[in-house]
């Protein structure tokens, strides 16, 4: 299964596909991209000016993975809707934590195909 995850020295990095200005803030689900990656597809309602959908995507996903808000920070891609999230922490740790929150939440299917909502 083909994760939007991968491990770093100090933590985890998450490949992000951003949509500001949604009618809902949501994890909405999994999309592969032109070179075959894969992103997590989130959605916040916050509009694209000084860092607020960046706060309103850090807030959503260290609210749904169960993660203090300052383990989380975006690295790449700040004022672009493609972003790379650093998660701080244990990598092992957290790779296991974050595929069982997909999927838990139904965004990974046992072919590895992405489910959506």
């Amino acid at each position: 299964m083909s994760l939007p995850f991968e491990p770093a020295a100090d933590g985890v990095r998450i490949a992000l596909r951003v949509t500001p200005k949604a009618s809902r803030n949501a994890i909405a689900g999994l999309a592969d991209t032109a070179d075959g990656k894969r992103v997590l597809k989130v959605s916040v309602t916050a509009v694209p000016e000084n860092g607020k959908a960046n706060e309103a995507v850090v807030k959503l996903l260290a609210k749904a993975w169960k993660l203090p808000k300052s383990s989380l920070t975006v690295v790449a891609g700040a004022t672009d809707r493609n972003k790379i999230l650093h998660a701080a922490g244990d990598p092992a740790g957290l790779m296991r934590r974050l595929a069982a929150a997909l999927d838990g939440a139904g965004l990974t299917g046992s072919d590895g195909e992405a489910g959506g909502r």
